[in-house]
């Protein structure tokens, strides 16, 4: 199989795009799990009842994180650079966040001191809902472009600060995130438990829904009307390796939305996003759990997939220095790098794919309180 450069680099975009969208469907329901572990669990067993409906899973979905990360920094060495430099304290925010996850899954329920175990579930919901803020808050501020540029010895320079990452589109994009992990949380919840439950992970589900369809409507009529794009207007050849700064770029009201007009089969993504989350809403409210798991998982494939396809090619524009903003093109690693992470990718992605799925049918039953009480001291 021959694979040149420039269709090695359009398949790792879709490759990160697919990591980043297992990370949603997988790690994403175990946060909004966390999300919800305070807010819909009255009781200390209903919220033991929550935390073991991820027991098995949570620990093998956060590896997708780490899977999207370490193909981030071996494909895009350039954004991987420049990311980990302007985001650094976002960074660490989301990391330590994320400590709380190990620590209280493992020492939640050692002690029955009901201030120690409160502590932990709020724990939890810290280090649940943060991570996915963040992340929602860094690709709000990619639409709106990040204050960086390049030296002559391609030495990036990142010249904005954290609190200029919090401005009203990405705090809008970093609020639909947690909403999406929230609402795919719930909809876990039905399939999992029972009883009073499974009835409030329902109207969590149904909530969310509605406030996700809502957000993310607004978020596109946001990007329509108000916030300007970029587009390459002269670039080397796309199958030779070049320096950012070597093409032309422009800012051009409506830009972001160029692709869905070259090539309308490229709604589907946010109709997707807009309809599965409608769809959460109507199967949560009749009862069928197992359809709204799945429309819940359309949902956030379509918005990832939106924000995806509605940035390309660009990877990480730059505000302060358009022309080095970094795209598909010219932010990648060597051709030979790309071509042996590709048949590492072909051979171990449907392994680790295939194994998980044979994990989560030997592993998959309702819980309920008589669950927990037989396994008092083997569960969360």
């Amino acid at each position: 199989m021959i694979l040149d450069y420039e269709t090695l680099k359009l398949i790792w975009w879709a490759l990160i795009g697919i990591l980043l969208i297992c990370f949603a469907l997988t790690d994403g329901f175990d946060m909004g799990v966390g999300i919800l572990l305070p807010l819909i669990g009255h009781t200390d067993e209903e919220r033991r009842i929550m935390l073991n409906s991820v027991g098995p899973h949570w620990e093998g979905n956060q590896t997708w994180l780490v899977s999207a990360a370490a193909a981030l920094f071996a494909a895009w060495p350039l954004v991987y650079a420049m990311a980990f430099s302007g985001f650094y304290l976002a960074m660490m925010i989301t990391l330590f966040a994320l400590f709380l996850r190990p620590v209280g899954f493992d020492y939640r329920s050692k002690l029955e001191s009901p201030r120690w175990r409160n502590s932990w579930d709020w724990g939890l919901f810290v280090g649940s809902s943060v991570p996915p803020l963040i992340f929602g808050i860094a690709f709000g501020n990619l639409f709106l472009g990040v204050p960086f540029h390049f030296d002559d010895f391609m030495r990036p320079y990142y010249t904005g600060g954290f609190i200029a990452l919090l401005n009203p589109f990405s705090l809008l994009a970093g609020i639909i995130s947690v909403t999406m992990f929230t609402m795919h949380g719930a909809a876990w919840l039905q399939l999992r438990t029972v009883d009073g439950l499974e009835f409030r992970a329902r109207n969590a589900a149904r909530y969310s829904a509605l406030a996700l369809f809502t957000l993310f409507a607004v978020a596109g009529i946001s990007l329509y009307l108000y916030i300007d794009g970029y587009i390459i207007t002269a670039m080397p050849d796309a199958n030779s390796s070049f320096s950012p700064d070597v093409k032309q770029v422009a800012i051009q009201t409506g830009a972001w939305l160029n692709n869905y007009q070259a090539w309308p089969w490229l709604m589907s993504a946010p109709i997707s996003g807009l309809v599965g989350a409608l769809l959460v809403y109507l199967f949560s409210s009749n009862s069928m759990p197992i359809l709204a798991f799945i429309a819940s998982s359309i949902s956030l494939t379509g918005i990832i997939l939106t924000a995806g396809v509605s940035l390309f090619p660009f990877i990480m524009p730059s505000s302060t220095a358009i022309n080095s903003s970094l795209t598909v093109w010219d932010a990648t690693s060597s051709m030979l790098t790309l071509k042996v992470m590709f048949w590492v990718a072909v051979i171990f992605v449907p392994i680790i794919l295939c194994y998980s799925f044979w994990t989560y049918r030997k592993m998959w039953q309702r819980l309920d309180i008589q669950f927990i009480r037989n396994n008092e001291h083997t569960t969360y």
